[in-house]
């Protein structure tokens, strides 16, 4: 056999291998979704089946109508673009000016950011609740939006890539007169793309799945999210699985469109995080 032939070989079995395991991790989704458009008797019925025999667009009625999901989600979608947008708003400045300019106390500042990424969230709800409810914010959406309007993570992510930015840019800038904060929004947040989009998909899938400070820091119905709203499927005595597998495939298809749409910028920014190129 030619080394032309093997490589062909071993190229249809590692596709082979790849399409079977993209179709193995991906059976929860197929099956979350064919849940959602079965019945309660066909869900739970001795014969199983992967397939419904009749879709049931009407359970996604009943989550909407029922359950309150379009307030959920709506505030779902309130919140999260919030954080995010302010996410990109200030950990990009506050990384910039971490990775190029010099002042008294620079490293330090950037270590203690560093620091706060190992204290889990648990540990500080208590305090954080306290200032929510000192400043009379309980059930209101500062309370949601404010305790994420700004991550270490985040700053560390652009501090990365705003070191990568060639100092000879920024110099040529200020000798043709540019002022700093032209130099920023002209020069470095454009070569920041990559990154921002990055902590842009990381940011909204952890917000929009966050759970325990929402449910903390809300008292009614009006500003609750999805993951609140999913929990409520849970009842007293009985649970609506099918019920339960349509919300859930209406939480989770915007975080899915949302990757799908801007994967290839994702994978950019987290190559060269990792300084691959």
């Amino acid at each position: 056999m030619s080394g032309k032939t093997v490589q062909v070989v071993w190229r249809i079995v590692r596709q082979a291998v790849l399409l079977a395991g993209a179709i193995l991790f991906s059976m929860p989704i197929i099956y979350m979704v064919s849940a959602s458009l079965m019945s309660a008797e066909e869900l739970f019925s001795t014969s199983a089946q992967l397939f419904p025999s009749t879709f049931q667009w009407t359970n996604f009625a009943e989550v909407f109508g029922r359950f309150n999901f379009g307030r959920y989600l709506g505030n779902s979608v309130i919140v999260t673009g919030a954080v995010v947008l302010l996410n990109l708003i200030f950990s990009p400045m506050v990384g910039y000016s971490l990775a190029k300019f010099d002042f008294p106390g620079k490293n330090i500042l950037f270590f203690f950011i560093l620091a706060t990424v190992m204290v889990p969230f648990t540990a500080i709800l208590i305090p954080l609740f306290l200032i929510i409810r000192s400043l009379d914010w309980v059930n209101t959406y500062q309370a949601l939006i404010l305790p994420f309007a700004m991550s270490a993570f985040g700053i560390f992510l652009m501090r990365q890539f705003a070191l990568a930015v060639p100092d000879d840019y920024l110099d040529a800038a200020r000798i043709d007169g540019a002022s700093e904060y032209r130099i920023y929004f002209q020069i470095v947040l454009p070569l920041l793309q990559p990154a921002l989009i990055t902590l842009a998909i990381i940011v909204f899938v952890a917000i929009w799945d966050e759970f325990l400070w929402m449910l903390v820091v809300t008292t009614g119905d009006n500003l609750r999210t999805l993951p609140i709203g999913l929990a409520k499927f849970v009842e007293q005595y009985t649970t609506r699985f099918e019920l339960m597998m349509a919300g859930s495939v209406v939480s989770a298809a915007p975080v899915v469109i949302v990757f799908l749409s801007i994967q290839q910028r994702f994978l950019q920014g987290m190559a060269g995080l990792s300084g691959l190129k």
